[in-house]
């Protein structure tokens, strides 16, 4: 038997095979398949990679062989069906170059996408420090793709299997939670091997991940395509990590670890958080500056979790305490909410240091500095307003601009698509969890065409008929309304859609989370329902196993005088309440008119009523960004919004 190589070492291999193929380095095994991988079970496997024109390509895993011969590109791809589930095995390519992989498990391999909730780490979730403590499960893999968007199609992809274990969650950019949470409970229900590929990229509309030949059929993305076409031409660099470069090439603060508590900050400027970039000389043009000071805290600490509050900040910014990474955030919309982990306030004097980019000359803190605090564990609240100490990292002046837009990254449509999906095709899947929406409230209705299209396209790409797809409806979020709102936000309109989808799309499903989430923050720190709810999908329609996966969902409407009944399915055990109160319902009569109402439950049934609406016609529930839901079924889901309406 040959040796097996470690990651290390076959990485190394692999770069000593790199086969150049039309003036690109191509590797002699694709990387995403590698050491502790996890193989689809249960269906042919492709594996592929790159060598001479011509040349004979053998695989062999468990006693079971493959063989390919390289095309005039180089490229070669084997086909077999993999052994049965569990592991570990070794998996044995042999061609001009030789590879051998070991610790390779054979199960269910999920690809998890969206945007910033799905990419959300598990460190960063509710109790998730003391989760990722715990989070060694061996029969767990993950394999992370960079964030890669690109003109035309990636052929190569990059990132590596790990083991689930504690190192592999940083607190930012691995190892989603969502994603976790979903394996852990799958897992330890079935035994079955889980790899979980994480394609997800923060802030990025549904377009993004679409193929360019489906955008090309609709009108509204031509003008989007044809600026891509002309970068190509022009040879512009593609869409990437720009900002990441930038970052890393001139941001001082970043290279020199500014945030470290022991920093001497004596050369740093007197300020204040609201007026730091004209204090600082840089008013107008786009800048970083660092921010510090000191503040006390009580001795003894309250108990429970403290958390930061910076209000809106444009356009992106970096928290650290005593010297420990606390939070970071890139969304201008977002108010900045950051729980602080466990042992790092302390009593006394605590050190806050903030990294913040601007982009705009009215950018930085735009909330008031009264509104700007720390707010410990008893609910009190330590001010981060008055004096401040700063220092400019960089601004964008010569010789250091801005990246070539820097707006747009990475949001043109298709750049992800041709990054960090087409890479991994046609990689065999069990199915797909996607977590995304917020992106596309703005223009929810478009929604409703993207969404089913680029299911459609994963599922060409992949080439394994309709698998399983899986979507998160969008949590709770924004301010609620204290009056029925007459007509919907696009929050709540994209939610209405994407459980259209799941009910009308083949191999398709979408879990509720609307009693999940923030008013404040559009990253909700709870995703342990989540990704079991996603589970309980994947269990029920892949598993076979005899789960409830659904909450009551509206079914019909009776006419009862002075009221309606809505009638439920999927009460399973009940309708029940949590809470205080049974909310949130609304009724309008022929005017169209909506008010709040009265409900209760009555079998599998909830009656409504209104004093101000004597002869109701419609009803609508939970139907805002951030409504009050209480209705669940005996099996603990929560009830899907609804309206009967269609106005």
């Amino acid at each position: 038997m040959k040796r097996v190589l470690s990651a290390a070492l076959f990485a190394i291999a692999l770069c000593a095979s790199l086969f150049a193929t039309g003036g690109t380095e191509r590797p002699f095994v694709s990387p995403v398949f590698g050491e502790h991988m996890v193989l689809q079970r249960g269906k042919p496997n492709r594996i592929w990679g790159w060598t001479q024109p011509g040349a004979e390509v053998r695989v062999e895993i468990a006693g079971q062989t493959a063989k390919a011969t390289a095309a005039a590109d180089g490229r070669w791809q084997a086909e077999f069906t993999p052994p049965p589930a569990g592991g570990p095995y070794t998996l044995e390519i042999d061609g001009p170059q030789h590879a051998e992989l070991g610790d390779i498990l054979v199960g269910d391999v999920w690809l998890c996408s969206g945007q910033s909730n799905m990419e959300f780490s598990l460190r960063g979730a509710r109790d998730g420090e003391a989760e990722v403590a715990a989070a060694n499960h061996p029969g767990i893999r993950f394999f992370r793709v960079p964030t890669k968007s690109a003109y035309g199609p990636v052929a190569v992809p990059t990132g590596e299997w790990k083991v689930c274990a504690p190192e592999i969650f940083p607190m930012w950019g691995g190892g989603s939670a969502v994603a976790y949470y979903f394996a852990r409970k799958v897992h330890a229900e079935t035994g079955v091997p889980i790899g979980l590929i994480q394609s997800a990229v923060g802030g990025t509309p549904a377009e993004c991940w679409m193929a360019p030949e489906t955008l090309k059929r609709m009108p509204e993305f031509g003008p989007a395509l044809a600026e891509i076409e002309r970068f190509k031409a022009r040879g512009e660099p593609e869409y990437g990590n720009f900002i990441s470069h930038w970052y890393d090439e001139f941001d001082r603060g970043q290279k020199e670890e500014w945030g470290k508590e022991t920093l001497d900050a004596s050369a740093w400027k007197p300020t204040t958080l609201k007026s730091a970039f004209a204090d600082l000389g840089v008013p107008e043009t786009p800048a970083i500056v660092w921010l510090r000071r000191e503040i006390e805290l009580p001795d003894p600490l309250p108990a429970g979790m403290a958390k930061v509050l910076l209000g809106v900040v444009e356009k992106m910014d970096t928290v650290h305490i005593n010297g420990r990474w606390v939070g970071a955030s890139s969304w201008v919309e977002n108010p900045r909410v950051y729980p602080i982990g466990p042992d790092v306030l302390r009593p006394g004097k605590n050190t806050v240091v903030i990294r913040v980019l601007k982009t705009k000359p009215d950018g930085g803190f735009n909330t008031p500095a009264g509104d700007l605090k720390i707010v410990l564990g008893d609910g009190s609240a330590v001010a981060l307003e008055g004096a401040w100490k700063g220092i400019v990292s960089v601004d964008a002046r010569a010789p250091h601009p801005m990246p070539l837009a820097y707006e747009n990254y990475p949001t043109m449509p298709s750049v992800l698509y041709q990054g960090m999906l087409r890479p991994l095709a046609p990689l065999a899947l069990t199915g797909a969890l996607w977590y995304q929406g917020e992106a596309n409230q703005f223009k929810a209705q478009q929604y409703r065409t993207l969404l089913p299209a680029m299911i459609t396209d994963w599922r060409t790409a992949f080439g394994q008929g309709d698998f399983p797809f899986y979507i998160v409806s969008l949590p709770a979020f924004m301010q609620r309304q204290a009056e029925p709102p007459s007509t919907a936000d696009g929050w709540t309109q994209i939610r209405e859609i994407q459980m259209e989808i799941g009910r009308s799309i083949r191999a398709a499903g979408t879990i509720i989370t609307v009693d999940t989430g923030d008013a404040d923050n559009i990253h909700p720190t709870e995703k342990v329902p989540v990704g079991e709810r996603l589970a309980r999908l994947a269990l029920k329609d892949v598993y076979g196993r005899d789960v409830v996966t659904a909450g009551p969902t509206f079914a019909k409407l009776e006419t009862l005088p002075g009221a309606l009944r809505i009638h439920y399915t999927d009460t399973d055990g009940g309708l029940v309440v949590k809470g205080d109160k049974l909310g949130e319902f609304a009724v309008a009569g022929a005017d169209r008119t909506w008010h709040w109402a009265d409900a209760r439950i009555e079998g599998d049934t909830v009656v409504v009523s209104s004093p101000e609406v004597p002869e109701p016609i419609a009803v609508r529930y939970a139907w805002q960004a951030n409504p009050l839901a209480t209705l669940y079924n005996a099996a603990g889901l929560p009830a899907a919004p609804f309206r009967s309406d269609n106005w």
